[in-house]
């Protein structure tokens, strides 16, 4: 029996026999132990609490997903889905920046899409293939996706090709998804959606760390709270704090920046976003851009108004030092409008200015569905870091 069990039945033996003779209060605690050992042991001790999500067996989470040649996405949750695919495509571009990106759907896909998206182009390069809707697989894309896998089956393969295959759970899709299960150096990833506040909290911390952050457990309350059981505005919100932590240098989140970003709800317009990020207000900045996109505010009309701001203050940068007066008639702008982008230029170079153009140009691009971009929202974040790290290296200069 181990000494701390021993001790414990003793000292509650004592406690609950005071008065009892000598002899009687060691022979109750002597009997208590006994009773106590024979039904302890270790392995029945709870275990110990875990913050990361537990993944399924043989699996990994979706804050873990790496590339493999094949990657399986199982669970019903788009959002976690999505983060693994996003995580998978981020360290794929890491290494190689021209990736292709192909997305088909077992619904839509038309025989033959699956063995061209596979097939190198004239240049190289690789290859990132996402097949979506194998709960109900069915038709040309199931059959094709069926002998690909036979193929491969042997660990034979391309080596420049990631193939994603996404699975939501059901009955549908299982010859497609037992072979896939099949295949030597097949990682699954699990997407199964979290289902109390305990879970969702897990998912946050995992969340942060993944980015390279820690988020305290009060600020990861306040944000479960404020988003309930939807998975994806809580990581979204996760990502967007660690973005404002990243830009303020620090790598950790307390309740105050979490209630900054949730406590209520801001009027945002894109001109309200531009002049946040051409001042350099990293918090504000961000939170605004959180806000419009909780608004509907379409992603276009915040480049726009960015973007406008950001060629005004060019062409008053060319223009050079002058009256504003004399400036704005030389550019057919108000006087008001040049005197805002003289005092705004004290904080850029031309350099920083081009750097800023280049994110916006990139994240126009992507919004108006440029093929292999990233989402819109998320291309308009990156210009948006993109832009506040231009400013502050004018600044640390």
């Amino acid at each position: 029996m181990a000494p701390d069990v021993a001790q414990a039945a003793e000292n509650v033996a004592s406690a609950v026999a005071p008065n009892l003779a000598p002899n009687l209060a060691q022979n109750l605690a002597q009997n208590l132990a006994e009773d106590v050992a024979s039904s302890w042991h270790p392995r029945l001790m709870p275990p110990t609490r875990r913050s990361a999500p537990r993944p399924a067996a043989g699996g990994v989470s979706a804050f873990e997903a790496r590339p493999a040649r094949v990657v399986l996405l199982t669970g019903t949750d788009s959002a976690l889905a999505d983060m693994a695919i996003s995580r998978i495509e981020r360290t794929l571009r890491a290494e190689d920046p021209d990736v292709e990106r192909h997305l088909l759907d077992t619904s839509t896909a038309t025989a033959g899409d699956l063995s061209q998206a596979l097939t190198p182009s004239l240049f190289g390069g690789a290859r990132l293939v996402v097949v979506t809707g194998l709960e109900a697989a069915a038709g040309a894309l199931s059959n094709e996706l069926l002998e690909t896998v036979a193929t491969w089956d042997g660990g034979t393969g391309p080596d420049d090709v990631t193939l994603i295959a996404r699975h939501a759970g059901g009955a549908g899709g299982k010859a497609v998804l037992g072979a896939l299960r099949a295949l030597p150096d097949l990682l699954t990833v699990d997407c199964t959606p979290a289902t109390n506040d305990r879970s969702r909290a897990e998912l946050a911390h995992a969340c942060a760390r993944s980015l390279g952050a820690a988020i305290d457990g009060d600020a990861v309350a306040a944000l479960v709270e404020a988003t309930g059981n939807d998975t994806a505005e809580l990581l979204a919100l996760v990502r967007q704090l660690v973005a404002m932590a990243d830009v303020n240098d620090t790598r950790s989140i307390a309740l105050a920046d979490t209630r900054a970003l949730v406590s209520g709800r801001r009027d945002a317009s894109g001109f309200d976003v531009a002049d946040a990020l051409v001042s350099g207000d990293a918090a504000d900045g961000l939170a605004l851009l959180r806000h419009a996109q909780g608004q509907r505010v379409e992603p276009i009309l915040i480049v726009g108004a960015v973007a406008s701001k950001m060629r005004t203050m060019a062409r008053v940068a060319a223009a050079g030092r002058g009256a504003p007066a004399a400036v704005a008639r030389a550019l057919a702008l108000a006087p008001w409008q040049v005197e805002r982008a003289q005092r705004d230029l004290r904080h850029w170079t031309p350099e920083s200015l081009a750097e800023a153009l280049v994110a916006l140009a990139d994240a126009d691009a992507a919004i108006k569905g440029e093929e292999g971009a990233v989402p819109g929202w998320y291309a308009l974040e990156r210009a948006a870091l993109g832009m506040l790290t231009a400013r502050s290296q004018r600044r640390r200069g």
